[in-house]
């Protein structure tokens, strides 16, 4: 009997996506050119890293990642969070095993939830660099002409 229920548990949990996917994901951030730094903002204790690099988060946090480079403009990328084919497979098998307590988890979790895009991968540009100024140099005064004597008339 202990072996039969135990089955039974065996085959609830297996369509639940928070056992078979995790409520974790890793996100990859990569940049052009290297050697950014990625601040990641909405887990659980923010973090930074230089690309390329992979961290990992909750698959309900709402996640913004800003990616910065000295002489490079910042850019910023909300991800969005989708279901996914898997994730909407095993949230759909909770309705023949995990009933409504695996539905109410998976929901809680995020775990039939992807961040999108992943991996985020950013091409940042350059800041415009400012000619130098023109420097403007003063015309140089035209030389005045001497004065013309009128001529002497005789009296």
């Amino acid at each position: 009997m202990r072996l039969f229920f135990s089955a039974m548990l065996c085959i609830a949990l297996g369509g639940c996506a928070s056992v078979t996917r995790g409520t974790t994901e890793s996100i990859s951030i990569a940049s052009t050119p290297s050697g950014a730094v990625a601040d990641v903002a909405g887990l659980e204790v923010p973090t930074t890293c230089v690309t390329p690099c992979v961290v990992q988060a909750k698959r309900n946090a709402d996640i913004v990642v800003t990616v910065s480079k000295e002489g490079f403009e910042p850019q910023v990328i909300p991800l969005t969070k989708d279901i996914s084919g898997s994730g909407g497979a095993g949230f759909a098998g909770n309705l023949l095993l995990g009933g409504i307590v695996g539905m109410g988890v998976d929901a809680a979790t995020g775990a039939a939830m992807d961040h999108k895009p992943n991996p985020v991968i950013v091409t940042l540009q350059p800041i415009p660099v400012a000619p130098p100024p023109v420097r403007r140099v003063p015309p140089r005064p035209r030389p005045v002409p001497p004065p013309v004597a009128a001529p002497r008339t005789g009296t």
